[in-house]
């Protein structure tokens, strides 16, 4: 699948800005700067992960700027920024 660079979220308490790029290398790349990563990192990196996944996107270098988002917002970040990415809208 076929990638651009697109981005979603906000920087604001509670969420999490995602930013998908297409990558040279198989496998999902997450970068993850959280205040919470101690705590929660592995978890926010295996609901990014299963999202895409999920989405058929299994080669990306993501970037994640996460505030103290729940998990439904995580999900919902990263569909929004994989529908930016695609242009493949899974809403419809």
């Amino acid at each position: 699948m076929e990638l651009k660079n697109a981005m979603a979220g906000t920087l604001e308490s509670g969420d999490i800005l995602i930013q998908i790029a297409p990558s040279d290398v198989d496998g999902l790349h997450i970068e993850l700067d959280s205040t919470v990563a101690y705590q929660f990192g592995e978890q926010i990196k295996k609901v990014i992960t299963n999202t895409l996944q999920e989405l058929g996107i299994n080669k990306a270098n993501v970037k994640a700027t996460d505030k103290g988002a729940l998990d439904c917002t995580i999900k919902a970040r990263v569909t929004a920024a994989a529908v930016r990415s695609t242009g493949v809208d899974v809403w419809a």
